[in-house]
């Protein structure tokens, strides 16, 4: 594993490197990143910004999706692929926002991990963004390869232990911003098809870099 000194050079190159860690998703409303999340799931960030402004549009309040009918929220997140099971959970999910919890998206983990829907990468997201809670850890794909690759895991494909093996490395406060980055590395530079580490600042520190020599 990675030392101490490692680990914050990896931070530090890649916070470097994307200053802006800004979520893909596009929202203005807290509920809304959570809806965007959950159309994700097989799909990706860009897709779901094509879908949500119309979707937000028709049902611009939380209440206007607790009243909807799950076959017409599906019609605008068709293209997302799973559609039927998503409008369900969008539907399910507003209802018990607004009959268990005020209508407000809950901070807490286990509140979370009750929404239809949302599993443990959804909940670390909106704790991240929306609580700026530390220590929140959104084990994605391209997180679980990237983190694999540099050795900051032990490669593991398995979310629970990539959050798990992270949480232990990365500052606490750091590690929201730290998974964004991920996002927009994998898509840059450390690809699934390939990892450019030729133009990688991280290759100094990364497990799989330093074999490619």
């Amino acid at each position: 594993m990675k030392t101490q000194s490692e680990v914050w050079s990896i931070v530090n190159a890649l916070k470097e490197l994307y200053p802006d860690s800004l979520c893909s998703l596009h929202y203005e409303k807290d509920y809304e990143l959570l809806f965007a999340v959950r159309l994700s799931a097989q799909c990706t960030d860009a897709r779901v910004n094509m879908v949500t402004p119309a979707l937000f549009a028709r049902f611009p309040t939380l209440e206007a999706f607790a009243e909807a009918d799950p076959k017409e929220v599906g019609e605008y997140i068709h293209s997302c692929g799973f559609y039927n099971g998503k409008s369900r959970d969008l539907v399910g999910c507003a209802q018990m926002l607004l009959r268990d919890f005020g209508g407000k998206v809950p901070r807490e983990m286990d509140d979370l991990l009750k929404l239809p829907g949302v599993g443990r990468k959804t909940a670390n997201l909106v704790r991240g963004d929306i609580y700026a809670e530390p220590g929140c850890v959104v084990a994605d794909t391209h997180c679980i390869r990237i983190t694999g690759r540099m050795g900051l895991t032990d490669g593991t494909k398995d979310p629970g232990k990539v959050e798990t093996q992270l949480r232990a490395v990365l500052p606490p406060e750091e590690s929201n911003n730290f998974c964004h980055r991920m996002v927009l590395h994998g898509r840059a530079v450390c690809t699934a098809r390939k990892a450019h580490c030729d133009k990688c600042p991280v290759a100094p520190w990364c497990d799989y870099a330093q074999k490619q020599e």
